[in-house]
This record gives C-alpha cells, structure tokens and sequence, in this order.
C-alpha cells in the first residue's frame, strides 16, 4: 500500500465518522438545523476550504457523503437551492473575499437564502459574452440597468449572481465584471414566465437604476468572464454530472411505467418496448458510471470539459427516456389532473411523467446548449479548429447588435 492510498483511507474514515455524528446528533427532518450542522462539520462541499463548509478533501469523497446520508433520508440542499449549490459556492470559494466566503456560503446551503444566475439576455444567450447590461461606478457603488432572461427562480431568490458591462470600449469577453446582486433591493423587477409544464420557474428581471456596493463585486473589474467561466463550468456540472443511485431518477418511472402496462401489450410490442427500455437504461448506467469516474479524477475548483460530455449526454438521455415513458403509457400520456401535472397524492415536488417530458425539452436549452457543448468539446477535448469568432478583438461598442 502507498502512502496516497493510506492517505486516502485516513481522509476516507474521517468523513464517514463525521457522517456518522452528523446522522446519530441532528434529526433530518429538521431541514434547515440538519444541513447547518452538515455545513459546519465540513460536509457540505468536503473540497473547500476548513471554516467554510468542506475539509480541504478530494472533492471525490462527496460521493462517499451523498450516499451515506441517503440512506437516511437527509435533505438534499441541492434540491432547496439548486442554482447556489452548485454553482453560487463553487463562485465565491473561488473568487470572493473572506467576508463574502463567512456572509453567503452557509445559509446559501441551508436553502435560507435562495440564488439566481443572471447571465441570459434577449440579444445574448448562447453568446453570454455579448450581454449588454450595463453597470457603471458610482463612488463605493456600481449603477445597474438592463435586462435578463430565463433566470431561474428569480422570483424565489434573496441574491442573484450578476455579470454586467463595465467597459463598452474593451472586447466583449474583456469589458465585463462579476456581482452579486441583492434581489430584493429598489429597482429590480421580477417577472415570471409562464412554461407549457404549468409551471413558472423561470423569471425575466429589469434592473433600473440598481445600485450595487462595490464590496459586492466577485473578482476583479473587468475580470467578469473569468469568474462567469467558474459559474458556467460548475453548472455544466450541476445539470449533467450529478451521480443518482443506479436505476434512479427518470431512468425509473421509465421502468415503473412499462412494468405496469406490459401485460396489456401485444407480445410484439411488448418485446419492442423492452428492448428500447433496456437500451435507454445502459446508456443511463453508462452516464452515471461515467459521472463517477469524472467526479473522482475532478480536481478542487473549476471543473474541465468533462461537465460539458455530462451535460450533453444527459441533456439527449433524458429527452429519449421521457418520450419513450410517454410512448409506454399509450392514451393515459394525455391524462393528467390539473395544468401543474403534479400528483396530488405525492410531495410537493414529485412529477408525473407528463410534466417531465415537458420539462426534460429544455435540457439542452439550459446551461448552455447542445450546439455550444459540441463546439468545446471539439475544440478543448478533440483539438479542432476553433468555431469563427470575427468580433472577438472588436470593441463591444463597435459590434453590431440587433
């Protein structure tokens, strides 16, 4: 044996001791005390740094928390707030000051401060780097006005993670800067937008005349796409790098619907359907095996391309495993209770296959599209020739914009 495989099992014991006095001292179902208590031994992130929820461990040791506490039943932080989780934290660790590190990282796991990503614009989605929102120094304070598009519960959030422009002359990647907005200060506007799943998740925001302190700015001025890459690369992440237990998630009700309607089915169609199934379910073992591997070679702060193969895997899987549920249920796929398709019967929420065909669409929407994840992994991973950027080395000011 090493001495990195002693160190290893050391670390290892260490974390499933503190699991353990995690689990016999705090009750789960004290939501917001439990995840404090997970923060404060070190096991909300284990990668961060000592006296900010982690223990300065392997980031693969997560796993080994994730699924102890599974068992459990413990709350999951990245379902009360999935956009600070997984992509907030990783940003602040990263680039924020010490007093920004002790002021956001614990109730943001917690869930007791929501967050929201504020990035798409109208005329700047895929090409987040064209944003035209502007941010201009007052003093101690920036002045914000602008718009933003498809912003994740915004509605629900007390901070939002906010690049703006600051310097219109520079290129467009080189003119930006990196805040952290309060959601509910004078001037923001939070307006929900309604989805075909019945739900309104996502929000546009205005922003008049929001003042900013500059205390709240993450990162440098003009170092905004920098720390906007640590955002992204941790959302890639987020979206398609999570490792379920096996057979879990959409994969599931996949196999809980066709199990349920196979005896109707004529033989033919019921061999069909099962091959299609078995199908869908390796490529979903491959994906999470393939998350495995990743998260345990992935090291401490931004994550590589491997987010990016994740995401785009997971993105087409899942549109493909929610059709077929459909496709399974017959007639019943038309069926549902009310516009929401909630089951009423079930926690709050739970989905019903309907619901989930219709949200999995906008998986390769979100956290940047499958177009943009083929365009880096063909020229981070396969060594391609770049994709043809001819305002690169324009000053933002000079690029035509529609």
């Amino acid at each position: 044996m090493t001495a990195t495989d002693t160190t290893v099992d050391t670390d290892e014991a260490r974390v499933r001791d503190l699991v353990g006095r995690l689990v016999a001292e705090h009750d789960p179902s004290d939501v917001t005390g439990f995840l404090g208590a997970q923060f404060d031994l070190g096991l909300a992130w284990v990668h961060f740094p000592e006296g900010h929820g982690g223990l300065g461990l392997s980031p693969k040791l997560q796993n080994v928390v994730n699924t102890e506490l599974a068992k459990v039943h413990a709350p999951s932080p990245y379902g009360r707030n999935p956009i600070g989780y997984g992509m907030g934290a990783p940003t602040v660790v990263t680039h924020g000051s010490e007093e920004q590190k002790q002021r956001y990282l614990r109730p943001l796991f917690t869930g007791e401060e929501i967050w929201c990503q504020l990035f798409s614009e109208p005329g700047a989605g895929s090409d987040v780097a064209g944003l035209s929102t502007r941010a201009i120094r007052d003093g101690d304070e920036w002045i914000v006005n602008g718009q933003k598009v498809w912003t994740t519960l915004a509605h629900l959030s007390r901070w939002g993670m906010l690049v703006a422009r600051t310097d219109p002359d520079q290129p467009k990647h080189k003119g930006l800067t990196y805040f952290v907005v309060d959601m509910e200060a004078p001037g923001v506007d939070v307006r929900p937008l309604r989805q075909m799943t019945g739900d309104a998740e996502f929000n546009e925001v205005y922003f008049t005349d929001v003042r900013i302190p500059d205390a709240e700015r993450l990162g440098d001025i003009g170092e905004g796409w920098k720390v906007s890459l640590t955002t992204l690369m941790n959302e890639r992440v987020s979206i398609g790098g999570t490792v379920a237990p096996r057979g879990s998630g959409y994969i599931a009700t996949a196999v809980r619907e066709f199990t349920e309607r196979a005896p109707g089915m004529t033989p033919a169609e019921r061999a069909a359907k099962k091959d299609q199934l078995m199908a869908l379910w390796v490529r979903a073992e491959v994906l999470r095996l393939t998350n495995i591997r990743a998260a345990e070679n992935r090291k401490a702060g931004v994550p590589g391309p491997e987010g990016s193969v994740g995401k785009l895997a997971s993105a087409e899987l899942n549109k493909e495993i929610t059709a077929f549920t459909m496709n399974a249920m017959g007639s019943d796929a038309f069926l549902y209770d009310d516009y929401a398709m909630r089951r009423p019967e079930t926690a709050a929420d739970a989905s019903t296959p309907q619901r989930g065909f219709l949200r999995m669409r906008a998986n390769s929407i979100e956290g940047g599209t499958t177009e943009i994840m083929k365009n880096i992994l063909g020229e981070r991973v396969l060594g391609l020739p770049g994709d043809v950027r001819v305002d690169k080395d324009r000053p933002w000011v000079e690029v035509p914009r529609s």
